[in-house]
């Protein structure tokens, strides 16, 4: 489905990140990571202006073209009781404004029927307390996507996907960790790649501006004390 496509996708060196770059090797796709971690393509920091030019350069020379766009770094995770400015200026540079500014570079240079897809989280539209750089940066990336997808119309889809909990070792969970998700398992990454790759894939041509919650239906679960088990010992 893939053959010969150039994938670009940011955080790539682990969890998420890397099952979707397995899945687009398996399928064909030549991918291009970058990553604070060791990896085979581009080790950077993308909250690095430079680095990022210097990435989008690598690329562009190496295959002249850009077929798809993952975003999916992920931003630092802290809260107001401990997060820094710069720390959070930090989180909102990984996890919104790289995004913006590698679509930019590449807008040039996207193929026809190019795609991107932003991994944003459950926690655009929800929290847990003391999470606010994460989940700032993951509700600007929901945002920036369906504002992408208007000005970017007829030329590339944009979309994103927010992942619930996704266990990055696969573990199998049972008991209650379980059953609170109407899917009755926990997410692993290949839930992840399989929706990033679908939206990549020509059969989602009609799909853009449009974020895909893949959370096995934990935020569609209304929560109530003393309903069903649950108790609030808040």
């Amino acid at each position: 489905m893939f053959k010969d496509k150039i994938a670009v996708v940011t955080g790539g060196a682990h969890g998420i990140g890397k099952c979707i770059c397995e899945e687009f090797k398996l399928n064909g796709a030549k991918v291009c990571v970058i990553d604070l971690a060791d990896n085979d393509y581009f080790v950077g920091d993308i909250a690095d202006e430079q680095v990022l030019l210097r990435f989008a350069e690598k690329v562009i020379a190496q295959y002249g073209h850009v077929d798809y766009l993952i975003n999916n770094a992920k931003p630092i995770f802290k809260g107001v009781d401990s997060c820094s400015y710069d720390e959070f200026n930090y989180a909102l540079k990984v996890g919104v404004t790289a995004p913006f500014y590698l679509t930019q570079l590449f807008l040039p240079y996207f193929a026809e029927g190019a795609a991107i897809v932003n991994i944003s989280s459950s926690r655009d539209r929800m929290s847990q307390p003391q999470s606010e750089s994460y989940t700032a940066a993951k509700g600007g990336i929901s945002a920036l996507t369906h504002s992408l997808a208007v000005s970017l119309s007829g030329k590339v889809r944009v979309n994103s996907v927010s992942p619930g909990w996704i266990d990055t070792d696969f573990t199998e969970y049972s008991g209650p960790d379980a059953d609170q998700h109407p899917a009755g398992r926990v997410g692993n990454p290949m839930d992840i790649a399989n929706a990033v790759l679908f939206l990549c894939s020509d059969k989602a041509g009609f799909i853009t501006g449009e974020n895909i919650c893949v959370d096995g239906g934990m935020t569609r679960l209304m929560v109530y004390h003393d309903d069903h088990g649950w108790k609030y010992n808040g």
